[in-house]
């Protein structure tokens, strides 16, 4: 399942799953990331899961790079379960005070508003993982129909809430933050909390679905957190 053990950096080590980004790809990093946090073996830091790569933190002063590599070619996966899903339904508002490059999308893919909406609310997403700032999910796979590049020039400030697309995958935006996705959306859901029993809403290998609100809606959700 791994091809590959490589060293990054003194106290770190990544797992190489492939150059494929798909689902059944991710779904083998989030089983090892599962099984390797059950475990709490001794001197791992954290673990970090990506789209085809696994990053674990060590502390020198109780393991080294060895132990670690050695550690994980002889997990049992024969033991790994299925991974546990839910499903997630997000509100968001397609107004024009939130769908800030949806002009844009329009003229690079050649589709009307409502078609890119009805693109992006028809399916669900798998989560891939989640980062880049706390919570954010990196759901995918979107519709061929509605995939492009990000922003040539990147935003100083995405406003919370964004709900965003690029290439093949969307997100949220947890928090106010610099970005290049290109924003058609804004959700009132809280998606990462300060709660330390449950962080967030979405957890990789979830699946998310979309559906559309009002502004007026979205004022009334909003105003509920």
């Amino acid at each position: 399942m791994i091809k590959n053990i490589y060293n990054l950096g003194d106290a770190a080590l990544y797992c190489d799953f492939g150059e494929t980004v798909n689902k059944e790809t991710n779904l083998k990093v989030i089983n090892y990331f599962k099984d390797l946090k059950k475990k709490n073996i001794s001197g791992i830091k954290n673990i970090a899961p990506s789209y085809n790569k696994l990053i674990i933190y060590f502390d020198l002063e109780h393991t080294n790079y060895k132990k670690i590599k050695d550690t994980i070619q002889n997990l049992d996966i024969s033991t790994f379960g299925e991974t546990k899903t839910k499903v997630v339904k997000i509100p968001v508002c397609f107004d024009d005070e939130f769908a800030l490059d949806l002009e844009r999308v329009e003229k690079k893919i050649g589709l009307v508003k409502k078609e890119i909406i009805n693109q992006l609310i028809k399916q669900k997403y798998f989560c891939y993982m989640t980062g880049f700032i706390a919570g954010m999910p990196f759901l995918g796979d979107i519709s061929e129909k509605i995939r492009l590049d990000r922003l040539e020039t990147p935003r100083v400030k995405v406003p919370k809430g964004s709900v965003g697309i690029t290439e093949q995958f969307c997100n949220i935006y947890t928090f106010e933050s610099p970005g290049g996705w290109n924003i058609i959306g804004n959700s009132p859901k809280k998606i990462f909390t300060k709660d330390q029993s449950k962080l967030t809403l979405i957890d990789p290998g979830d699946e998310v679905e979309f559906f559309e609100i009002t502004k007026k809606e979205y004022k009334k959700l909003n105003e509920q957190k």
